[in-house]
């Protein structure tokens, strides 16, 4: 019997401290291991933004122990969907990926007040993609 291989997906934004993380989080919680989830910043910040964190847990996901990370070629080359929430030019293209660009406000700075309504708009989007990408679960 062989192993299918799951779908990657990498969510990228400049400091992967707000948008991405909520992003990955969210699929990662509702895709029951049925995709596979990163993330990453083309110029990461030191930690994940308070508000960020805050936001996420009044919904039950903890993201509380997650890092930024650097975005890398390799990172992209293993990934079969790229979305990218403001990087910009620094993402890196290669034939054969896809590659999705949410426009989403930049949580950056913003109370946790403001971060509600992002972090809303991407689970819808999650969602989708999700039904999309790996149809068949709870989500």
């Amino acid at each position: 019997m062989s192993e299918v291989a799951l779908p990657s997906v990498l969510f990228v934004c400049v400091h992967n401290a707000g948008r991405s993380q909520m992003a990955a989080a969210f699929l990662t919680h509702l895709a029951s291991e049925r995709v596979k989830v990163g993330s990453a910043g083309s110029a990461p910040a030191d930690a994940v933004n308070p508000a960020v964190v805050a936001a996420m847990a009044e919904v039950g996901i903890d993201i509380s122990a997650e890092a930024p990370k650097v975005l890398t070629v390799e990172a992209v080359r293993a990934s079969d969907v790229v979305i990218t929430m403001g990087c910009g030019d620094a993402c890196p293209v290669f034939p054969g990926k896809r590659y999705l660009d949410w426009q989403l406000p930049d949580p950056a700075g913003q109370g946790v007040e403001a971060v509600r309504p992002i972090r809303d708009d991407i689970e819808q989007r999650i969602r989708g993609l999700l039904d999309e990408i790996a149809p068949g679960g709870e989500a």
